[in-house]
Formats: C-alpha cells, structure tokens, sequence
C-alpha cells in the first residue's frame, strides 16, 4: 500500500481549533484521522489522506473540548476519540502538509524543524493562496486526492512569495476557557478555510 499524504494541524493546546481542523477535514476529505484502535486492536486500511493534530503547548491526555465538540457534531463530524498530544520534531518530519493555526504557531514549527518550513502554512493562509490557483494548475482527471495534496503543497509555496502576506487574516482566535460565542467565533475563522482546501483537492 502507498504511503499516504499526511497532514498535521496545529495550535496551542490541541482540545480546540486543530482538533476542529482535523476532524472537519477528513470528513470533507473521506480521510483518515487518529481514532481509538478497532476491536481486537487490529488497524483499518489506510487511504490515501491521513489526518492528524497537535499541539504546541498541549493539554495532553485531553479530549477535545466541549463547546468545539458540539460545533463539530453539528456540521456532520466525528468528534468522538480524540487525546490532545504534544507536537514533536518527529511528527513534523513526517507530515506532508502542517496547518497551522497562527502565524506564531507557523514559526514555532519550523523552530522545532526547520525543513518543515515549506510545507507549513497557517490554514487561512493556505486557503488564501489557493484562491489564486487555476484549476489547470492541479493535476486533472484520474488524479487521486493525495495526489491534488501533493501538487497543492510547491504551489502554495511559490505563490507565497507572490501574494502579498496578510498576516491579519490568517489567525484564528483561541477560544479556549471562552464562551460558546468565542467558539463559534474561532470555528466560523476556520471552517471556511478547511472547505477551500478541501475543496481544491477534490475539484
């Protein structure tokens, strides 16, 4: 079986807005996400997108938390599973994509691996850069998701250096200990994002 494309979102403690983006994007993508072991402890098949998250400063153990939980079940996402764990170099080494969820949790990444620093873009910032993508650019009938992923990554990466940052626009806030207005605050940030990317690889 081919190794899949791995993505890897994160932010500060890892119970709210990367846990958003994991699990909204593999549902939108069909992917892959971390999920209790099936009965018997025997592994499911591995598809072509895995999607996973963690935290700069983790609140590790933890599920996510309750508010994010509930915005996630009511736009068709599984919620259910998930233990907040600490980002390491090793996980960004092996990420094919790393979604960040501020421009300080981008520089935090590439200081912890500085390879990762092509392939690291806040998850607003990506989408952003998407926009500007024509759809000749992406590989075209009988690609697969993964391979869309993949071509997306150097794209966005040139354009990068091409579109003017918006540093402003590319946060999502930390509703963390909020009220659920906070939450659907940081979630309305991010949903929108995660459907374009998700969207040009599926185009």
């Amino acid at each position: 079986m081919p190794t899949p494309f791995r993505v890897l979102a994160v932010c500060s403690g890892n119970v709210c807005r990367s846990p958003a983006v994991e699990r909204l994007l593999a549902s939108r993508l069909g992917a892959a996400y971390r999920r209790p072991p099936a009965p018997g402890g025997t592994r499911r098949l591995v598809p072509g997108v895995e999607v996973a998250s963690a935290g700069t400063g983790a609140v590790a153990g933890m599920p996510i938390s309750d508010h994010m939980a509930r915005l996630l079940v009511e736009h068709g996402c599984d919620a259910s599973g998930f233990v907040a764990r600490q980002v390491t170099p090793g996980m960004l080494r092996q990420s094919d994509l790393v979604l960040a969820l501020t421009a300080q949790h981008r520089s935090q990444v590439v200081r912890l691996e500085p390879h990762a620093a092509v392939r690291t873009f806040t998850v607003r910032e990506l989408a952003r850069l998407l926009l500007s993508l024509e759809p000749a650019d992406l590989p075209g009938t009988g690609a697969t998701t993964a391979d869309r992923l993949r071509a997306i990554v150097p794209l966005a990466a040139a354009r990068r250096r091409q579109v003017p940052p918006q540093p402003q626009d590319d946060d999502v806030l930390d509703p963390f200990l909020g009220t659920e207005a906070t939450y659907r605050a940081a979630f309305a940030q991010l949903a929108p994002a995660v459907l374009e990317i998700a969207a040009a690889a599926r185009r």
